[in-house]
């Protein structure tokens, strides 16, 4: 018996799980597309390049996925059981909700490690590529395109103007002024000419002009020796290189140190080697302060113990008599301001490894987190779905929006005071599971119990029992 319904809950939870994990997905991979789709549109990019990218992306995009899918697919698949009341059936068998959702929670443990797994080994080459693919995008040339009318200055040290272009490569009223860095004016003026590509793999855009004339300006300009000549012509060939509208690949080597795209055990062995190098610079920046401080030198020394009567005051500045107390104090400011300036840099280097520090552990914590939602989302969806008994995709869709959005932003709200240095990264990485996880008791704990939690029935009837009360005493 228990097989069956372990094969009965496993087939309603797997194909919605599935199909919500890759329509979530897809949607992940088109917002990301809709926010750098300035830079995707007009470099002539090919499809095999879009491929490759969209490949990474959603590679990256995968643990982010996976707690949305689980969440919604356990909420429609416990929602499904009890619409049809084969949630009531298998608890009037005697068999409790924790026994039921065993299989479920097996399942979504072996989830949570495939997403630590793909997180840890296959994420950070994945970020890696795409990263790379992304910054040669965006720093890609313009594909080459010639309008009629309008000067194209974007091959560099030229700009080229046609008055109209035919269908068989004919152009006509083609202007080529030559920019360069005096003062002269060099150009070509033609009332035709061909226009097409040549060399291999069309590296060269070729100009061949009719009837025309080559202006060309000799010297410095301004001065006497300068010469201007025209040159006619009823033919004339020009060439200019495309080799740089052609998309150019980074090395990977670029963004290789960067934390995003670093293993645990590379994190660990980066995370040790800055915490030595931090304690460099804190020991260097003590050694500087106490050798600029006078009275330090005294510490270690003997001195004999005073036998004078203690004296109460409520400040240290109530000691200080009022004759020096302002030469004092502007010695100590101008002691202070010199020491921040004689250590203003191993400062500032020691803020710079405090963040890269606070970057890398909490990348190490995210890579344990972002998998571990997928159990308190779980935690959460499926005694959830239990209590609504509504398996639907509009209240699913709505609770799991619902609860996604509080796991984001409260994750997103640790995420910023521990990159800003206000928490640790421990607790800044691990808020959003541990403020989710208590919920996901209490919801687990109302279910098993039955609770008319999200029944809505059960508040009218409190709503009309509260208002024959008051009416009762009313009268």
């Amino acid at each position: 018996m228990f097989k069956k319904l372990d094969k009965l809950i496993l087939k309603a939870f797997i194909g919605p799980f599935l199909a919500i994990f890759f329509i979530t997905l897809m949607v992940l991979v088109m917002q990301f597309f809709w926010l750098w789709i300035d830079d995707f549109v007009g470099k002539g990019l090919s499809a095999g390049i879009i491929l490759e990218f969209i490949w990474y992306q959603s590679a990256v995009l995968v643990p982010l996925a996976l707690p949305l899918a689980v969440l919604l697919s356990s909420i429609m698949t416990f929602g499904n059981l009890g619409e049809t009341y084969e949630l009531v059936a298998v608890k009037a068998a005697g068999i409790s909700l924790i026994r039921f959702m065993r299989p479920l929670f097996i399942v979504v443990l072996g989830i949570c490690g495939i997403a630590f797994l793909f997180g840890n080994y296959i994420i950070p080459v994945a970020m890696l590529k795409s990263r790379t693919l992304l910054y040669d995008i965006v720093y890609a040339k313009p594909a080459f395109d010639l309008k009629e009318g309008v000067f194209y200055d974007k091959l560099n040290g030229f700009a080229i103007k046609i008055g109209k272009k035919e269908n068989d490569s004919v152009v006509r009223n083609v202007i080529i002024y030559e920019q360069t860095s005096g003062l002269q004016d060099n150009f070509i003026v033609a009332s035709d000419g061909i226009m097409r590509s040549a060399g291999i793999n069309k590296r060269f855009l070729e100009f061949k002009l009719r009837n025309g004339w080559r202006y060309q300006e000799r010297g410095q300009a301004g001065t006497p020796n300068t010469e201007f000549i025209r040159l006619g012509f009823k033919e004339y060939t020009k060439q200019f290189d495309l080799s740089a509208f052609n998309f150019q690949r980074s090395s990977d080597s670029v963004n290789k140190s960067n934390w995003r795209m670093l293993s645990m055990r590379q994190l660990e062995k980066a995370i040790g080697e800055m915490e030595k190098k931090q304690a460099k610079i804190g020991q260097q920046i003590k050694t500087e302060v106490l050798s600029n401080v006078s009275f330090v030198s005294y510490l270690d020394s003997n001195w004999n113990k005073t036998t004078a009567a203690p004296v109460k005051a409520k400040k240290f500045d109530a000691l200080i008599p009022d004759s020096i107390k302002s030469m004092l104090v502007e010695r100590a400011a101008s002691k202070a301001s010199a020491l921040y300036s004689t250590n203003e840099s191993l400062l500032v280097n020691y803020e710079q490894q405090a963040k890269e520090l606070r970057r890398h552990q909490m990348e190490w914590h995210r890579k344990i987190s972002l998998s571990m939602a997928c159990l308190v989302l779980f935690l959460i969806g499926a005694p959830l779905g239990s209590i609504i008994r509504r398996g639907g995709l509009g209240n699913s869709m709505i609770f799991s929006i619902i609860f996604f959005m509080l796991f984001y932003f409260i994750g997103n709200t640790g995420e910023k005071f521990a990159k800003e240095g206000e928490w640790l990264p421990f607790w800044g990485m691990w808020l959003s599971t541990f403020v989710l996880l208590p919920i996901g008791f209490f919801i687990t704990y109302k279910a098993l119990h039955d609770s008319q939690l999200f029944n809505k029935e059960f508040y009218f009837r409190l709503w009309r029992k509260f208002k024959a009360l008051r009416e009762k005493r009313a009268t």
